[in-house]
């Protein structure tokens, strides 16, 4: 397997991870690098479109973490962008990084990749969608994992409109429907309060409880408050969490929802200051998990039966790489075994990016990955002999920490794991300005 500056390298994906990965390789030194995308430019899931595509972004979507822990480490957002800014807002910061480290410049747009295939000698076979196929030294998959719908599965047939919330955009079709959102994410109550000024009701089904954390506590962020705790030892951490949200919120019962049956830390918070005020509002009604369809006909395992029009599915997405071959990967709903989260130990030519779903931000994690994916690509960085025994500590660690669903497979705790990167981003890594202008 060739290691060093000639390797040429292959980036999926020119949306937030895959633009860091490609700034990180031209940062060493390495220039033979090509990303591919299907879009017509750079942005990924931050692309709005009416029509629904691979971006599940709708027209009213803002990030739910803070500007100041969403940005990349050497380039930030402008200081007088607020402190949740919105999608339009995030294209463009993610368009002109891209142009900053001349990122554009080795992106192929409107292509996309069809077929991934390892060769015995740790080479890639690439496949483009015009049939052509590419020979690469390495490959690093950036390609997201919120964009192929998970779909429940309930007994019975539902007769109106039902769909998943990634083609969900904009409130306008639903003026004056009966609408039910099922899902406990940050999308299902987005959803609900968005279409719940317009539409005749809305329904919110949880299967169980979660926590509804405003976007501003004491006065800022909370991802920013927390960031000020990481001193103190986790189980501290946790119980001042659970306080300041208990003085926050109060007890879900008073809003009709389920309360949590787990801590705070143990699974994705949900984001959102104004859920709470619609249900106190009588604009969004708590509903509890679906039995069954029954035509147009929704049956609750409280044994309530409610008519509606459309019901939209917020159940998350599945981790798909339609590229690889099937059964290449041994990865399940559940557990994803990967040295963190970034290398599998069977394909040392083969690295993901932004496969993480982090209590916070993706974007400033996918850019230290990148850093130290680059690194290892150019030689100056080495996995640890005991690669296997570590991930399979990682895997026994989130068993132990978050909530056993599919949806935190990937979870991680913002901090920790950008501090386990760091320590693995060699000293003498380069910075940019130094290899990548003297090639």
């Amino acid at each position: 397997m060739k290691r060093g500056l000639d390797a040429r390298v292959c980036v999926i994906g020119a949306g937030p991870s895959g633009i860091t990965a490609a700034k990180h390789l031209l940062q060493v030194g390495l220039h033979n690098v090509v990303v591919y995308d299907a879009n017509d430019q750079v942005g990924g899931n931050w692309i709005y479109s009416p029509d629904p595509g691979h971006s599940s972004v709708y027209e009213t979507a803002h990030i739910i973490s803070s500007r100041r822990l969403s940005q990349y480490h050497d380039y930030p957002m402008p200081d007088d962008w607020p402190d949740y800014p919105s999608h339009r807002l995030l294209l463009q910061y993610f368009q002109n990084y891209a142009e900053h480290f001349g990122v554009t410049d080795y992106i192929r747009f409107n292509t996309r990749v069809t077929a991934a295939v390892k060769q015995p000698d740790e080479t890639w076979h690439i496949t483009l969608d015009d049939g052509t196929t590419e020979i690469f030294d390495y490959l690093l998959v950036a390609n997201g994992h919120h964009w192929d719908p998970r779909w429940p599965d309930y007994p019975g047939q539902f007769s109106g409109e039902y769909m998943h919330s990634h083609f969900y955009r904009t409130h306008l079709p639903y003026k004056g429907k009966r609408v039910l959102i099922i899902g406990g994410g940050n999308s299902a109550c987005d959803i609900a309060v968005d279409i719940s000024r317009h539409a005749a009701f809305v329904g919110l089904s949880w299967r169980r409880g979660y926590y509804v954390v405003p976007k501003i506590m004491f006065g800022q962020p909370p991802d920013i408050v927390n960031a000020r705790l990481q001193w103190m030892p986790s189980w501290l951490r946790q119980r001042i969490n659970y306080l300041a949200w208990r003085i926050a919120v109060g007890s879900n019962k008073a809003y009709g929802l389920p309360e949590p049956d787990h801590p705070i830390t143990s699974s994705h918070p949900i984001i959102n200051s104004v859920l709470l005020h619609h249900l106190r509002h009588g604009e969004v009604h708590p509903r509890p998990d679906v039995k069954c369809f029954d035509g147009s006909r929704v049956v609750f395992t409280d044994g309530r039966a409610e008519e509606y029009d459309v019901v939209i599915a917020a159940t998350g997405y599945k981790v798909s790489f339609p590229f690889f071959e099937a059964g290449f990967l041994n990865f399940d709903e559940g557990e994803v075994p990967l040295y963190l989260l970034v290398f599998h130990p069977d394909h040392p030519s083969l690295a993901f990016i932004g496969l993480v779903q982090p209590q916070g931000c993706i974007w400033p994690l996918a850019d230290t990955q990148g850093q130290l994916v680059a690194n290892y690509i150019a030689g100056n960085y080495d996995w640890p002999a005991d690669i296997r025994d570590r991930i399979a500590r990682d895997l026994e660690r989130r068993r132990k920490r978050y909530v056993r669903t599919p949806r935190h497979a990937l979870e991680v705790d913002y901090h920790e794991y950008q501090n386990r990167l760091w320590r693995e981003v060699p000293q003498n890594a380069p910075q940019w300005g130094q290899r990548n202008r003297t090639q």
